[in-house]
């Protein structure tokens, strides 16, 4: 068992009976071998974050943000390596391997600042006759052990993302990461382990996702926090209508292009990278390229060209932006979408083709509503164009969609990005610049079938704590 990689149990390395094998997306490579957990192994785990979760919540402030602290600079520290273990398990370019590690290590380095500063609020109630000498202290404490279900597609950051708030706000965590790219978080798992955390506080545990159901349950995980697909989170909520559930789910990301933006070259340049990057595997990936009629021709032209001249291929190749997709069923399933969307009247204007897991990087025209396309999220190297007359026009073809996480307009009236921040029924309005934008420490989700609560540090320790008020009484205020 020696070249398997452990879970971590309560903060210990462990092996189960059976191991999973992780593979590479661009070559099917076997990158590694991980150890899968026992039911009485899950089991060990619940039980010791329902048991640790007093002792975690009265863990000091500096013992918290202490933790967090180690956990960034160990991440920077390590930084290409684990990098280049991001690249093999998920294959994704080194360039965007290399983000998402820097991003992770500003993730846990806001979180220790959070800890710090995590104090609560004091309320003067003697606004009343009645409540003379009475003031409040207004704290948080967490709602009690986190599940936290991470995706395949930000293997390290999206982990983060359940981790360190968690950590920030004593919250005991088990971590459940994607079977497709377990071993970097296992690789976080035994950083967490070098701090002085209770031990039992954090558990990584590569559990299967036909077994999941009874964690999603069991009343001694009164949180879950899911990242993944609109089909799986909707699921985990019918499942516990009881519990505190956060969602963050998929999205059909637009960007609107108005014909007051100075520089259509660059726009079209910025829209084309990140519609590709991470070959289209992010929920805030561009589908939807929204361009006012007047700059329409000279802005797809730009655009096609700067889309075929992306460099793809080998993901551990310097300078390759767009890699392969997860595995096989999901390029097939993507081509196969833009096949029926072909057929059914849409003009592929390049692209739309692969090589076993390589979908080329694809952009289509007149896409008719009702295809899977224009409807779902492809999470893909797909995006589409269309042309708009105004901006009530353009505002109107964001809303259509079900989804609501992010969307970007490229303008330079400060009024119409007002308006934007008002009638787009989306999570986050990006000026300027992509909706694939994210601060790691703002708050980050969606309206709609994207889900629900909120992302980004500050954001999650309140999602996954509520307020409990003590009051003081005859004081001289």
């Amino acid at each position: 068992m020696s070249d398997v990689t452990p879970f971590y149990l309560s903060g210990k390395p462990a092996t189960g009976d059976e191991t999973l094998q992780v593979t590479s997306p661009w070559d099917g490579a076997v990158v590694g071998e991980v150890a899968v957990p026992t039911a009485d192994q899950v089991e060990q785990a619940v039980a010791d974050l329902h048991a640790v979760r007093h002792e975690a919540q009265a863990t000091p402030a500096h013992v918290r943000a202490g933790a967090l602290d180690h956990i960034s600079a160990r991440l920077s520290e390590r930084a290409e390596e684990i990098a280049a273990l991001i690249t093999a398990e998920n294959g994704k370019p080194l360039v965007w391997s290399r983000g998402e590690v820097a991003r992770a290590v500003s993730t846990f380095r806001w979180a220790a600042e959070e800890a710090r500063r995590f104090a609560g609020d004091l309320q003067r109630l003697d606004t009343d006759p009645a409540a003379t000498g009475r003031l409040a202290v207004v704290r948080r404490f967490p709602r009690g052990p986190v599940l936290g279900i991470a995706p395949f597609n930000f293997p390290l950051n999206l982990v983060a993302h359940k981790v360190a708030p968690a950590i920030a706000v004593g919250a005991p965590i088990l971590v459940k990461p994607a079977p497709a790219t377990p071993l970097t978080a296992l690789l976080l798992a035994e950083i967490i382990a070098e701090t002085d955390l209770p031990p039992r506080m954090v558990s990584t545990l590569t559990v299967p996702n036909d077994q999941m159901s009874s964690l999603v349950t069991d009343p001694r995980l009164p949180v879950v926090s899911f990242t993944g697909s609109g089909p799986v989170g909707w699921s985990i909520q019918r499942q516990a209508p009881n519990k505190h559930i956060t969602l963050e789910l998929g999205g059909d990301a637009a960007v609107i292009v108005a014909g007051d933006w100075p520089d259509l070259s660059a726009a079209a340049s910025r829209i084309a990278l990140f519609a590709n990057y991470q070959a289209g595997q992010s929920c805030i990936a561009v589908q939807r390229v929204l361009i006012q009629s007047d700059v329409y021709d000279d802005f797809v032209s730009e655009f096609v060209a700067a889309v075929e001249a992306l460099p793809t291929g080998d993901p551990t190749a310097e300078g390759v932006q767009v890699g392969p997709v997860i595995n096989d069923a999901a390029a097939e399933r993507i081509t196969t979408w833009v096949g029926e969307a072909a057929e059914a009247g849409a003009t592929v204007l390049t692209g739309g083709t692969r090589e076993g897991r390589n979908v080329a990087p694809t952009v289509l025209a007149g896409v008719p509503a009702g295809t899977k396309v224009a409807d779902e999220e492809v999470f893909g190297p797909v995006v589409s164009v269309a042309r708009f007359a105004d901006l009530d026009e353009a505002f109107a073809m964001v809303n259509s969609s079900r989804y609501g996480l992010q969307a970007g307009i490229f303008t330079t009236d400060v009024r119409a990005a007002f308006r934007a921040h008002r009638d787009l029924e989306v999570g986050g309005v990006i000026v300027g610049d992509v909706p694939s934008y994210r601060a790691d420490q703002m708050p980050y989700g969606g309206w709609k079938d994207s889900g629900v609560g909120r992302e980004g540090v500050r954001s999650a320790m309140n999602d996954l704590t509520e307020e409990r008020v003590l009051v003081l009484t005859g004081l001289e205020l």
